[in-house]
């Protein structure tokens, strides 16, 4: 590989690290080829990008974002590496890890490490934390849904003690006691 296409890899690592908040590294060097282009396909079909790339390349990339990535020298960017970019969703690439350790086995796919929003998690053990990670549309969810629970709860009260004045002083007094 040349200077140039080194320098090309580089510059489109750090383009897509700028603009993608999660990613996930791998080690499948333990796969055939078979494993391998079923492991892409299953990327392909949940809508998130997987790259092999050498470990230089990547470290020189994950330098251009302005985020320590330093702790990924020392165990991460060993051996064979892929990259899962996962765009919108932080814990698809875990759930699509698992999915394929259950399809071809648990020593086809090492999860190394990730990257989420800078945040890093590092090692096989951090993958079930990952997998149960909250989306950022889940805690909206959540936030709204527990704002909305004492509303909810004052109009159904009113509600069921009827819409006259002595039914909602009545239910109101009851809430006191």
């Amino acid at each position: 590989m040349t200077k140039e296409e080194k320098g090309a890899i580089i510059q489109e690592l750090s383009e897509k690290f700028a603009v993608t908040p999660f990613f996930y590294i791998t080690n499948t060097g333990s796969m055939n080829v078979e494993q391998i282009n079923n492991f892409r396909r299953m990327c392909f079909q949940r809508g998130v990008e997987y790259r092999v790339v050498k470990n230089t390349l990547i470290a020189k990339a994950l330098e251009t974002t302005g985020i320590d990535y330093s702790a990924f020298n020392e165990t991460v960017l060993k051996g064979l590496s892929g990259i899962i970019f996962s765009p919108e969703n932080p814990k698809l690439p875990a759930k699509l890890i698992k999915d394929f350790k259950k399809e071809a086995g648990k020593d086809k796919i090492t999860f190394k490490g990730a990257s989420i929003d800078g945040g890093l998690f590092i090692g096989e053990d951090q993958l079930v934390l990952l997998e149960n990670i909250k989306t950022k549309q889940e805690m909206v969810g959540e936030i709204i849904g527990l704002l909305q629970s004492p509303a909810k709860n004052v109009i159904s009260a009113l509600q069921s003690g009827g819409n006259t004045l002595a039914g909602i002083l009545k239910t109101l007094s009851e809430k006191e006691g």
